[in-house]
């Protein structure tokens, strides 16, 4: 039991400000746009569950697979660093309408195109980034410990810290229109911006950490 509690604590305290449940809500919302809340329940139950789903198989498998292919985790952190870069400066330059259209007033249509994105770019690297595979393949190495039953209690604790933040992101995410709802859309506007460049230097950190680890590497061999 401690052994669950411990590694609940240090994979939950760890993947929060990565996940950031409230910032990705809001990155969400600029790349969605107006919705209707029955389909931001639906992605934000879909991209939860994805979420459980990617965390966990990077925890169980993570270490191994990065081995048979022969990927580093700097060279992962820097292509994943690449990605969220990208992204958070497409936001950034993203042009807005000059009237907000109405949920009720957009063509449903366009968003049965979401159900095909749940996975990329709003499971990764959206909500769970290249920093969580980093802290999940790093956790996992730890949890490793002798004896059957400390190993299994200690993959518990952190398979629970993923459920426990998915389900801050499933309400994060189904009521990201609702948190704005009250603020004027000049504000939105303006952190919307925010969240984009902060996203934009996240990408350009994970990188740098990367190109660091490879550089320090090279230097000492």
């Amino acid at each position: 039991m401690y052994l669950l509690i411990k590694f609940f604590g240090l994979a939950f305290s760890a993947l929060l400000p990565l996940v950031n449940p409230l910032g990705s809500a809001l990155v969400l919302l600029s790349m969605v746009g107006p919705a209707p809340l029955s389909v931001y329940k639906n992605l934000a139950r879909k991209i939860a569950t994805a979420t459980i789903l990617f965390l966990v198989a990077v925890e169980l498998m993570g270490t191994a697979l990065f081995s048979f292919f022969g990927i580093s985790l700097p060279v992962m952190q820097v292509s994943g660093g690449l990605v969220i870069a990208v992204m958070g400066w497409g936001l950034l330059t993203q042009e807005e309408p000059v009237t907000a259209a109405s949920p009720q007033d957009v063509d449903e249509s366009r968003f049965t195109s979401l159900a095909q994105q749940v996975f990329y770019p709003f499971t990764f690297p959206i909500t769970a980034g290249p920093g969580c595979v980093v802290v999940m393949v790093t956790l996992s190495a730890h949890a490793s410990v002798k004896g059957v039953l400390p190993n299994v209690m200690a993959h518990l604790g952190i398979v629970l810290a993923v459920v426990v933040l998915s389900i801050t992101v499933l309400f994060s995410y189904a009521y990201a229109p609702r948190i704005t709802a009250r603020i004027s859309a000049q504000t939105v506007h303006g952190i919307r911006r925010v969240i984009a460049f902060v996203l934009l230097c996240i990408g350009v950190q994970i990188t740098w950490n990367g190109v660091e680890a490879m550089l320090k590497s090279v230097l000492k061999g």
